[in-house]
């Protein structure tokens, strides 16, 4: 199974806070929003998980780089040069959400 964590918007609810943290890297309990989703995801069967960035996309990007080898799922990030919306993001990445041996 698949999943697609929406990681690239700016946080500007969190402000200051997200001027030098993403929002998805914000600490709860002591680790990182996006560890504690892909745990998660793992633990439900999901296997492939997707995750777009935009906003301090390189501080995403090293994180995930990380955890990668400790992972259980495999971990792409895709890159948003401006930010889609949720709808947008959705559609351009439909060949990975429709897999037809889902």
């Amino acid at each position: 199974m698949k999943a697609f964590l929406l990681a690239a918007g700016e946080g500007t609810r969190l402000k200051p806070y997200t001027d030098t943290v993403p929002k998805c890297l914000m600490p709860i309990n002591g680790k990182p929003l996006l560890e504690i989703w892909i745990n998660l995801l793992e633990s439900h069967g999901i296997t492939d998980v997707l995750v777009n960035t935009h906003h301090q996309a390189e501080k995403v990007e090293s994180f995930v780089k990380h955890i990668k080898s400790q992972a259980k799922v495999t971990i792409t990030t895709v890159y948003e040069p401006r930010l889609l919306g949720s709808a947008g993001t959705v559609a351009a990445q439909r060949d990975f959400i429709i897999d037809n041996d889902d």
